[in-house]
């Protein structure tokens, strides 16, 4: 199971998006369809179905968005020793307006057991082709870290974001990194780093303050976290030499350089 052909139960169901939550509470534990909708819409699914929405699904049909995503998938999966997980692919809220300003229309999201792709219609094959990279890259390093994601710190989301978007940048270059990837110099990153993000590194990501971090909410720089774990990890491969297919199984620690 790879690629699910989502398309069809779009053609059935795109203006009901409650049968499409419902379809996929199964692949959730302990999650109704509501819960699924809640978490999915949170995150860039569409909910509230477009005049012509139809027309949008053909499009991203006639784009063969579901055979870019299976191609994609069967490369990453042998260089980065990916398991065999459903992926879904789903139109974005248009309606988004941060979605639609800073990530030009394309969200996801990511499960050690499941993917999740919310694009629309005016993404480019390369756009497609990097956010996959991004939210694949996630799945398999939640595969092949040894810590259980229920565990994991402050350190370790940022890393995993770093981890990330070092991929698209290794495979596409900066021109389809995130935005948050070019907020900071290096230098601010460091400075952010050591007096931000280092002090409260073993928070776990529950804490309300991780969350304040990683999008720098209240006094903390803009997108602090997210932009930190990427000068991390870019960091490390630079002077080890190591690409993002090498990273997926070695300790946050280890990449920030803080191994106790």
């Amino acid at each position: 199971m790879t690629v699910i052909r989502t398309d069809k139960w779009l053609e059935k169901a795109y203006q009901k998006p409650d049968e499409i939550f419902k379809k996929l509470s199964s692949y959730f534990d302990n999650a109704d369809e509501k819960d699924v909708a809640m978490y999915l819409t949170q995150h860039g699914m569409y909910y509230k179905p477009v005049r012509n929405g139809e027309a949008l699904v053909e499009s991203l049909r006639k784009k063969n968005v579901w055979g870019i995503v299976q191609q994609e998938e069967e490369k990453l999966s042998k260089l980065w020793k990916g398991n065999n997980i459903p992926i879904f692919i789903f139109p974005s809220n248009t309606y988004n307006r941060q979605i639609m300003e800073q990530y030009n229309g394309r969200s996801g999201l990511s499960f050690r057991d499941k993917l999740f792709l919310f694009i629309s219609d005016i993404n480019s094959e390369d756009e497609i082709r990097a956010l996959f990279t991004h939210e694949y890259n996630h799945c398999c390093r939640l595969a092949h870290n040894p810590k259980d994601e229920k565990d994991y710190s402050l350190l370790d989301v940022i890393v995993l974001e770093g981890m990330a978007e070092q991929a698209v940048n290794e495979r596409y270059g900066k021109e389809l990194q995130a935005p948050w990837t070019q907020y900071y110099t290096q230098e601010e990153a460091e400075k952010i780093w050591k007096s931000i993000v280092q002090p409260n590194a073993d928070l776990p990501k529950s804490s309300r303050r991780v969350t304040e971090i990683l999008y720098g909410k209240k006094l903390f720089p803009h997108m602090a976290g997210y932009c930190v774990g990427y000068y991390l990890v870019n960091r490390y491969c630079q002077q080890t030499g190591k690409e993002s297919k090498d990273l997926l199984s070695i300790p946050s620690e280890k990449i920030a350089f803080i191994e106790k």
